[in-house]
């Protein structure tokens, strides 16, 4: 799940977080989430991985978009992208060692886990076009 914020000055940051050595690239920055549990959909799945892995996910949320990235014929990712009215979020178990809110113009700045990096330009996309 990419959580999108938008400060008052109009500048769009989205939560990072820095995978731990426990997890798959370990040390990379990605975005909350994990495997669906049987018959869980996307949203509901990411939710539930962004709860365990950063923080109870504000009430207060909008679903922006959604993107599929498929790198096998038998496993895929789909990131919801999701609009909250303020920063939230801390490392809350092993599988993270940091979150961060980073502007969206330095998110490649940041050494990206593989599958978030190849998906991170059709995900720009879903920020950019949230109402400025």
């Amino acid at each position: 799940m990419l959580f999108v914020v938008r400060e008052p000055n109009r500048d769009a940051f989205v939560m990072l977080q820095k995978r731990s050595a426990f997890a798959h690239e370990g040390g990379t920055w990605s975005c909350a989430g994990g495997a669906l549990d049987e018959g869980e959909s996307p949203y509901s799945g990411a939710l539930r991985e962004a709860s365990e892995e950063v923080g109870a996910v504000p009430l207060e949320h909008r679903v922006i978009g959604e993107h599929v990235f498929s790198p096998a014929h038998d496993w895929q990712y789909t990131t919801v992208v999701i609009q909250v009215d303020e920063r939230f979020g801390s490392s809350l178990n092993f599988e993270t060692d940091a979150v961060d809110w980073v502007r969206v113009d330095a998110v490649d700045e940041r050494e990206l886990h593989a599958g978030f990096a190849a998906a991170w330009p059709n995900l720009r996309a879903i920020v950019d076009s949230i109402d400025r």
